[in-house]
């Protein structure tokens, strides 16, 4: 897949993404973790203090054991989380 039909399809999964809805949150940092390290690359801010909303700690952590993955890994790794969690939702769709 070339690079700008691998753009074109992360760009087509953020927005199945985004119109989701609401997901596990272990499925939301995963997913999240992956987009980050697609459009941003290495995280280089430091850990949240303790004193932090233990959210952005829990981000910050799910990115950054993601370290070192090239953005076409991450992108493509995206693509497949966004695949699972759409088919697992119109299964329960149609169990419903």
């Amino acid at each position: 897949m070339s690079a700008a039909d691998l753009q074109e399809e992360f760009d087509k999964y953020v927005t199945i993404g985004n119109n989701l809805p609401p997901q596990g949150a272990d499925d939301m940092l995963v997913a999240y973790a992956y987009f980050k390290q697609a459009t941003v690359g290495d995280l280089e801010e430091p850990r949240p203090t303790e004193s932090s909303n233990v959210v952005q700690t829990f981000k910050h952590d799910a990115w950054n054991r993601l370290q070192g993955m090239p953005k076409t890994e991450a992108m493509q790794r995206y693509i497949q989380t966004i695949k699972e969690l759409k088919a697992k939702h119109d299964r329960e769709e149609s169990a419903n």
